[in-house]
């Protein structure tokens, strides 16, 4: 009996693999320009940035690098958040739950540091400051859930 040759590889049109390419590139907002002389620049920490100026309503940033940075750790969190979702191993559970509660609670401590600094005060940052001991609660509280061994009936 004769070996089953497998079907032949179908290989990718090159233009059309270039304009994909170039495609993923623009929406990610890395690469050089386009047919219009635009220059993108990153697109993926642009939330951050709006986020801070709706909390701190506007209030003048002499520099974007904390933006960047907590725009680069929130990525680093939801990433691990997004890998602890398939397993169903305790302790990866646990370490992601302390993970996120490590996390909230140095964001509420440098946010109450910036406060103390700047004086600025408004209802956007109390809702912020209040969200984050809420965060810090409940992983914290789903940290020990977890750990429980179940009672013996």
């Amino acid at each position: 009996m004769a070996a089953k040759q497998p079907p032949p590889l179908m290989k990718k049109h090159s233009q059309t693999d270039l304009v994909s390419r170039l495609k993923t590139r623009k929406i990610l907002g890395v690469g050089g320009e386009d047919d219009d002389g635009e220059v993108h620049r990153s697109k993926a920490l642009a939330f951050p940035d709006q986020l801070y100026d709706a909390v701190f309503d506007g209030a003048q940033v002499t520099s974007k690098t904390p933006i960047r940075l907590y725009g680069g750790a929130l990525l680093s969190i939801s990433l691990i958040m997004w890998n602890a979702l398939y397993t169903a191993e305790k302790v990866i559970i646990r370490w992601t739950l302390l993970t996120e509660a490590c996390y909230f609670g140095v964001q509420f401590l440098v946010v109450t540091a910036t406060l103390a600094e700047t004086g600025l005060m408004s209802l956007g940052i109390l809702l912020l400051l209040v969200s984050r001991l809420l965060f810090v609660v409940i992983s914290i509280y789903y940290y020990y859930q977890v750990g429980r061994r179940p009672k013996k009936a």
